[in-house]
């Protein structure tokens, strides 16, 4: 793998979705192929840019057209059991439920009611979530929830507009299943990673 530090300038860094397509830039090969990549913001500075922190399978290439490369090295960290990583995840936390104004949807002759994901608000919700997520491998020691502010964005090729409510998790974790931790590690946790939730960066204890 490889972690890479990424500078977006202020135009592209204003819509979340404009952000994620410039980054798309950076692999001109690979087309529309699954995403390879996890970022997230480092600093926004109005007017200036966006620092990203990216981590990839694949090395990014500079171009004419794609963001700046400030800096890139191998990323290829092994896990153990019982090791100790302070940890920090900006993720979005939901919850699915059914909701009847969607209508329905029909799958393998039976007929259900379409679902949304509602964010999790209350910390102790967005606590439970990121345990589930880590349930078998690994155990949080010390946890702490910053709420952010509301994340709009809006894709111009569908004329459709979101918003997510991201979260930011610091803390220590225990490893106690390496294998599976090295998977998620790479694949990211939650939804919403087109705009920077899911990357987990540790640093050992």
């Amino acid at each position: 793998m490889y972690l890479s530090k990424i500078h977006i300038p202020w135009r592209l860094s204003k819509n979340s979705y404009h952000l994620h397509q410039a980054l798309w830039k950076l692999y001109p090969e690979r087309g529309d192929e699954q995403r390879n990549f996890l970022y997230r913001v480092e600093r926004l500075e109005r007017g200036i840019g966006t620092h990203i922190l990216m981590q990839s399978t694949i090395r990014p290439q500079q171009s004419e057209d794609s963001p700046v490369i400030l800096d890139w090295r191998e990323y290829n960290p092994v896990f153990s059991s019982g090791q100790r990583f302070r940890f920090r995840l900006r993720a979005n936390p939901v919850k699915t439920i059914k909701d009847s104004r969607k209508g329905t949807v029909e799958k393998k002759g039976k007929t259900y009611t379409k679902t949304v994901r509602v964010p999790l608000i209350h910390e102790d919700q967005q606590q439970a979530w990121l345990e589930r997520k880590l349930q078998g491998i690994a155990q949080l020691e010390t946890l702490i929830i910053q709420p952010e502010p509301v994340m709009y964005f809006r894709k111009t090729k569908e004329n459709r507009s979101g918003k997510i409510q991201p979260v930011l998790f610091d803390g220590i974790l225990r490893i106690t299943e390496p294998d599976t931790f090295s998977a998620l590690f790479q694949t990211g946790i939650g939804p919403a990673k087109a705009f920077g939730c899911g990357l987990l960066t540790v640093k050992r204890v």
